[in-house]
């Protein structure tokens, strides 16, 4: 699989990584099971076969039980961890921990940056993360305090890079102000029916603008050799029959697109979603969720897909479901 190097590091990853979101099963304090644990080694492997190295992970997925399921892949591959490379991400508190009280809330406190990194040390079995991303913008952060935190978990190998995840240029600037660390990627919401990152830049001074605003942080990524990560590369699998109701018309299109494609080219339907996003000059990194073997495989054929530009600008402009000004 062909790679990019990420941001300003030295790490070298496939431009397709794999989100482990999913692995640990449920989203509530019910322990991980066998059959959970089983599941989660069939998807790794599955990843691992079309060539991914690099896995997202989060403090919070499932709960902490997708990193703790993911662990379970060093007694299959006891040399895989010196071939891959692992992120996760710290930031997001849940309600009613660690009182009933507690709100559901950012937390980018030094003490929760450095704690929410040794548990997912202690869930992966591991004894660094490649990245660490601060994972939602915490309106009360003080970018000292950040600052101090990422300075102590460099220093002490526990961490080789740091990213943040759903930041707008502004706020990346803030934290560019203070960090010695250099932040090396930028995670993203961004598939073929959430152009949103993309929509500001098409609407400028239009009389009836989209709400979106990204405040230019495709712009400033790119200029600052940040590595834009999306996240829903797959779209949550809306155009690739996952849903229970009759889609809006701007996915009808979107999907009877991406089918048209994906017989002219001889690929699955997830391969011009994934496609599309690696189309982007900015070199974004598709993370793709899904535990389906199949669905990784086909979202890897993305690989050695070309859209040209027409066929992009036909999916985006059905994905957004308005036409360009």
């Amino acid at each position: 699989m062909k790679t990019i190097i990420l941001g300003k590091s030295d790490l070298q990853v496939t431009r397709i990584g794999y989100g482990c979101m999913p692995l640990g099963g449920s989203w509530d304090d019910a322990p991980l099971t066998a059959q959970t644990t089983k599941q989660a080694v069939t998807s790794i492997r599955a990843a691992l076969d079309q060539g991914i190295n690099f896995y997202d992970h989060a403090d919070i997925y499932c709960r902490g039980k997708s990193e703790e399921a993911f662990s379970a892949i060093w007694q299959e591959v006891p040399s895989l961890r010196g071939k891959i490379l692992l992120q996760s991400k710290c930031g997001i508190r849940f309600g009613g921990t660690p009182h009933e009280t507690s709100p559901h809330r950012f937390d980018f406190s030094y003490e929760h940056i450095i704690e929410s990194v040794e548990g997912s040390l202690k869930r992966l079995k591991t004894d660094y993360l490649d990245v660490l991303l601060l994972h939602r913008p915490d309106p009360l952060v003080e970018p000292e305090e950040v600052a101090l935190a990422l300075d102590e978990l460099h220093q002490s190998g526990k961490v080789r890079w740091f990213g943040v995840s759903n930041h707008t240029a502004a706020q990346l600037e803030l934290l560019h102000r203070y960090l010695r660390q250099p932040v090396v990627t930028n995670q993203v919401s961004f598939n073929v029916i959430h152009t949103h990152m993309l929509d500001e830049g098409i609407v400028f001074n239009q009389a009836n603008p989209l709400l979106a605003r990204n405040e230019g942080t495709i712009e400033y990524c790119r200029l600052h050799n940040i590595t834009l990560q999306s996240w829903g590369s797959l779209a949550w699998g809306l155009v690739t029959g996952k849903t229970n109701e009759k889609p809006p018309d701007n996915v009808l299109k979107t999907t009877a697109l991406v089918e048209e494609m994906a017989r002219q080219k001889g690929v699955k339907g997830e391969a011009i979603l994934v496609a599309w996003i690696l189309r982007h000059p900015a070199k974004i990194q598709a993370i793709i969720g899904t535990t389906n073997p199949g669905r990784i495989a086909a979202a890897c054929q993305a690989d050695s897909v070309d859209l040209t530009r027409e066929e992009w600008y036909r999916l985006f402009t059905a994905g957004r479901g308005e036409s360009l000004p």
